[in-house]
């Protein structure tokens, strides 16, 4: 019996260390919300004034990387595309082939016909 005490107790124990690690989690958890809700516009970081220019470069690169980003993204997407325009262009380039010597063997008709027609004439 002494030993089930001992258990349950240190079961207890656990449960409680568990418990107070939780609030903790959850108190830093709100913290990080508060400070990531409050805008950074109110706070500015001491920058010396040698490196004003770079942070500006800096910005602007950033700026430029941020806009791009989108149309590279679009780019590595649509690679998986590739092969099915292929495949398209592949069905395309065969019928324009069809095509093709369809319109010469309706021009050499033609050819026929007119030869025909200055015979007759």
């Amino acid at each position: 019996s002494n030993l089930q005490l001992y258990s349950t107790g240190k079961k207890c124990d656990i449960l409680q260390d568990m418990n107070r690690h939780l609030e903790a989690v959850l108190k830093e958890e709100r913290a990080l919300k508060k400070m990531l809700l409050k805008p950074k516009c109110q706070e500015s970081l001491p920058i010396e004034a040698t490196y004003h220019k770079c942070i500006v470069e800096l910005l602007t690169e950033a700026a430029t990387f941020i806009e791009k980003l989108e149309s590279h993204l679009q780019t590595v997407r649509s690679i998986s595309q590739i092969p099915t325009l292929i495949k398209n262009m592949d069905i395309a380039l065969s019928r324009t082939e069809l095509l093709l010597v369809e319109l010469e063997e309706l021009t050499e008709e033609i050819w026929k016909w007119r030869k025909v027609q200055k015979e007759v004439y």
